[in-house]
């Protein structure tokens, strides 16, 4: 079993950045594919970002590119999520997931999730 927790959220205004964390337990995470999904009220649930633990690739929704930037540190057993020039509709629920395959990273169906951590961007 593998624990997650994401921290980091809160309220920023647009333009602004914020950096979440991911710390895991339970488990490393370094044999494991990480990944952040966000929920916006009255939407559902949506792919932002990925990192594989085989090779490092990283994946990015285009929503995100080039605005967010996704990382790990095995050392720590942690995700982060750089999140820069944050617009009003990046405001949601953000998760982070974790899974031994990579076809679940961009389903969506990935083994372990944490509670989420609520970010609001005002404009």
């Amino acid at each position: 079993q593998v624990q997650l927790v994401e921290s980091g959220g809160g309220l920023v205004q647009a333009g602004g950045s914020l950096r979440l964390s991911c710390a895991a337990s339970g488990r490393t995470i370094s044999s494991y594919h990480m990944g952040w999904f966000r929920q916006a009220p009255g939407k559902e649930r949506e792919f932002v970002a990925a990192i594989m633990w085989s090779d490092g690739y990283t994946d990015y929704d285009d929503s995100v590119k080039g605005r967010f930037t996704i990382s790990r540190d095995n050392a720590k057993n942690t995700v982060f999520l750089q999140m820069n020039s944050l617009k009003p509709e990046d405001t949601a629920v953000y998760y982070c997931a974790a899974d031994i395959r990579r076809s679940a990273v961009r389903a969506g169906t990935m083994d372990y999730w944490g509670k989420g951590t609520l970010v609001t961007v005002s404009s």
